[in-house]
């Protein structure tokens, strides 16, 4: 309980607190709940609903197909380095990615455009702004 107790102080020390919470049926999670609610004037709701995380649970297979090839990473820096990459594309395909003119544009323009780097559709030459 003590860890997960920490967990929730932690995450809610970095991101603000939330107005619900979804977490499975883990009894340490419960209890560290109780005793994060018991000195707050307007609880956290917990939601115990089973199959609720499952969209966030998938949102990142495609990102694991895309890193198992590569047969794991040497350091963390590598790995935060690849997924820098990755995960902007990822977002660019499921359309999260807002800039003007989006749809006339192809994926790999979209993330130059992300990226701060202007690509010349004509001469296929990259320049910084």
């Amino acid at each position: 309980m003590a860890a997960a107790k920490r967990f929730f102080h932690n995450t809610m020390g970095a991101n603000g607190d939330p107005n619900k919470v979804a977490m499975d049926k883990n009894g340490a999670n419960d209890a560290a709940m109780d005793t994060v609610n018991a000195g707050r004037d307007v609880p956290i709701l917990v939601m115990h609903v089973e199959f609720l995380k499952n969209i966030v649970e998938q949102d990142h297979r495609a990102i694991k197909l895309v890193t198992k090839s590569m047969l794991n990473f040497k350091s963390c820096r590598a790995a935060g380095t690849s997924l820098a990459g990755i995960e902007p594309m990822h977002m660019i395909r499921k359309g999260q990615f807002v800039i003007d003119d989006v749809d006339a544009m192809a994926f790999a323009d979209q993330f130059f455009a992300l990226a701060g780097i202007v690509r010349s559709v004509l001469s296929g030459t990259f320049r910084f702004k």
